[in-house]
């Protein structure tokens, strides 16, 4: 299925296409519900056709009436026009609440099924709550609940299931086992923080890599400005006369991975559309091969002496 927008699309194992730009609408605190649902329909006229949402983020159900409000507009004519990815929150990522979960991410977004659904880790069930309470972090019954996620594939639920912060070592675990593999591993990627080594792993196993963070968080309160204020990327972009944004979104689409960024900027949304008629030099890019890397999101929230995660290291399995 292609989407039709100005943004190229890339393709993950399973075949399915995705846009290789897509809008993020995380944002900690919460953004008002008028926001969210105005950055989105924005984008939608813009060409954006790939969107990001999550239960712990609280957008579902603005990004749904986004929708709503996008074809009552015109601006696309069916919800199909869209690639949507969803997350399941690491409170119900048990077998028996898996299911349940997701037909309420469906009612919130007001749809019948998404095009990528998501899982990361495992918590107590309970409320969703962020940042979480590394004591409500559990070990992960992977096999009984990656046997749900290819449940929802199959009614249909969702179009493709896959990961997000997998280690190579927990996405071994899961292809040991896997009816279905997963079509995508999300995970933090940008610059200064490139993941090689999970890229070539995901690249031998044919999962898609999407990059989250593409540009350091820096706005976020687990992000950093080494993105943004890094000089040798600042001298790529005034070489080139593009902007900071644009060189980390041009590298990652020549990565060959998914990107999602997120501003709810009109203006910001319009320029980071403006990476795919030029490219990075090979010079630039070894440059950019060549930054300080570093993981910008440790998750010091999910580490806790009671929990299954007592260090960083244990939660990373050694890539940080």
């Amino acid at each position: 299925m292609s989407f039709g927008s100005i943004i190229p699309e890339v393709t993950a194992s399973c075949g399915q296409q995705m846009p290789v730009l897509g809008l993020g609408t995380a944002a900690f605190p919460p953004a008002a519900s008028e926001i969210v649902v105005q950055a989105v329909v924005q984008a939608i006229e813009l060409g954006y056709r790939h969107f990001d949402t999550a239960s712990v983020y609280r957008t579902e159900s603005n990004l749904g009436d986004a929708i709503q409000e996008a074809i009552r507009l015109g601006l696309i004519k069916s919800r199909e026009e869209l690639f949507i990815t969803s997350k399941l929150w690491c409170t119900d990522a048990h077998p028996h609440l898996l299911v349940p979960a997701l037909q309420n991410t469906l009612r919130n977004l007001k749809t019948e099924y998404l095009d990528l659904y998501l899982i990361h880790l495992s918590m107590k069930p309970g409320i969703i709550q962020y940042p979480p309470n590394p004591q409500d972090f559990l070990p992960m019954d992977i096999k009984s609940v990656w046997a749900k996620m290819e449940e929802c594939q199959r009614l249909g639920l969702t179009k493709s299931i896959g990961v997000s912060n997998f280690s190579c070592k927990k996405l071994g675990d899961l292809l040991s086992f896997a009816t279905i593999p997963p079509a995508v591993n999300q995970v933090e990627l940008n610059p200064c923080w490139q993941q090689k080594k999970l890229r070539d792993y995901c690249k031998a196993n044919g999962i898609l890599v999407v990059a989250y963070s593409p540009l350091g968080a820096a706005g976020a309160s687990w992000g950093s400005n080494r993105v943004m204020e890094s000089e040798v990327l600042k001298e790529i972009a005034e070489g080139k006369g593009k902007s900071i944004p644009q060189i980390c979104l041009r590298w990652g689409y020549e990565q060959g991975i998914g990107i999602v960024m997120k501003s709810f900027s009109k203006e910001r949304l319009q320029q980071n559309l403006a990476i795919f008629d030029w490219a990075l030099s090979d010079e630039d890019c070894k440059k950019i091969g060549e930054i300080p890397q570093g993981r910008g999101q440790t998750a010091e929230d999910f580490i806790g002496v009671n929990g299954p995660f007592k260090s960083i290291d244990e939660l990373w399995d050694g890539e940080v």
